[in-house]
């Protein structure tokens, strides 16, 4: 840190230079301990919040734990950003992004790869416990992925199979709607331990997996909820805290692409963009999938409408 260009001598730069194509590192700690709190900031671009990825390695692994868009990992896709408040994450007055995670760690290194074109200011910390008893703990993981578009008649998979045993937290989704009507009739499907063609747990339909009914506006609660609804953009997430879902071999979770055509009152298969951060630990982390590439991470949510307001500078 520092001295600050600003004339006030007992304030450094609480910042750092993050230039296009170029990667850093956040932290480096030495455990046993957790970290409690991140909060970072930063101007607001979507090539930026979707193109950027925040890594997370745990215990001197050589893959990371947790590879995704910044964006998504504080719980708002498509690169936009709105208020919201959740228990696990916020995005205060739609600038300030929060997340309480708790990460425990015997060591932790968490870099940030920005693969945009747009140079950065980043101002951020990071609060941790330490000599916390770690050992029977699990280790945060978070995959992403998307699938722009979807396969008709396919489920989309929030999370693919993981082996293992752990915890499922939760996850931030996106839709970008690429056909018109009502798109949230879809059953989330949790398939876990050597489930086959019948899933543990069988949703409703997507609003209900958010709480809400009969449709969704927007919202946001401390379990679930969907700052982002828009007729073209849709963001909403769900945590798994009060209501939690543990494995201990394997699991994966799938979500239908079905709407409602109300003038005819009939469900249909349709196709449409979706994005999903899914967050879970693991008692013992493996190689998780790599991410999107950045050109597939970004294409069709970058273009800008005049006065949106999910925009901001």
């Amino acid at each position: 840190m520092t001295a600050s260009p600003l004339g006030v001598g007992r304030k450094g730069n609480a910042w750092i230079w993050l230039k296009a194509g170029e990667t850093k590192t956040l932290c480096e700690i030495q455990g046993p301990s957790c970290i409690r709190h991140i909060w970072i900031t930063f101007k607001q671009d979507p090539s930026f919040l979707r193109g950027t990825l925040l890594r997370m390695y745990w215990d001197n692994l050589p893959y990371p734990s947790v590879e995704c868009p910044l964006g998504d990992f504080f719980g708002i896709a498509h690169g936009r950003t709105v208020p919201y408040a959740s228990i696990l994450t916020a995005i205060v007055e739609g600038r300030g992004f929060n997340t309480w995670i708790p990460m425990p760690f015997n060591s932790a290194r968490i870099e940030i790869a920005n693969e945009s074109s747009i140079d950065n200011k980043l101002f951020y910390q990071i609060d941790y416990t330490l000599g916390d008893k770690v050992d029977d703990m699990g280790r945060l993981c978070c995959t992403f992925r998307r699938e722009n578009p979807t396969v008709l008649g396919r489920d989309f998979t929030i999370l693919e199979k993981v082996n293992g045993e752990g915890r499922f937290i939760g996850d931030a989704v996106g839709v970008r709607t690429l056909a018109g009507e009502w798109w949230g009739e879809g059953e989330v499907k949790i398939y876990m331990d050597g489930d086959t063609s019948y899933p543990t747990i069988c949703g409703t339909g997507t609003e209900d997996y958010i709480g809400s009914a009969w449709e969704v506006g927007p919202h946001a609660n401390i379990y679930q909820g969907c700052p982002l609804c828009r007729q073209d953009l849709i963001s909403f997430y769900r945590w798994h805290v009060l209501d939690p879902i543990y494995f201990h071999k394997d699991i994966k979770i799938t979500i239908q692409q079905i709407g409602f055509r109300r003038r005819e009152k009939t469900l249909f298969e349709r196709v449409d963009d979706w994005s999903a951060a899914a967050f879970f630990y693991l008692m013992r982390p493996t190689k998780l999938p790599e991410v999107p590439n950045f050109e597939e991470r970004i294409s069709n949510i970058i273009e800008m409408r005049e006065g949106d307001p999910t925009f901001t500078q």
